[in-house]
């Protein structure tokens, strides 16, 4: 359970940083930003403690979420 709080925690603080980054660059409001990130896969893998995604900054998600989104693929880093 003290893992499920963290990853929460973390989340809290990162995923309105990812947010930011989707309206500046897609030209969005905060509403469909959080729809198109909380449906994509990466939100889905981010929510995965198992994936530790969540060491990443926001910037790195940022860049996988704009990659998933052109190519439908997402690459993973090595240290994730």
């Amino acid at each position: 359970m003290e893992q499920q709080s963290r990853l929460t925690t973390v989340l809290v603080f990162l995923v309105p940083q990812v947010l930011s980054l989707i309206i500046a660059e897609y030209k969005v409001s905060e509403e469909k930003a959080a729809e198109m990130f909380y449906a994509s896969e990466l939100y889905k893998g981010l929510e995965d403690e198992q994936t530790k995604l969540w060491h990443l900054s926001a910037n790195a998600l940022f860049v996988m979420f704009r990659e998933a989104r052109e190519t439908g693929k997402i690459t993973y880093p090595e240290e994730a």
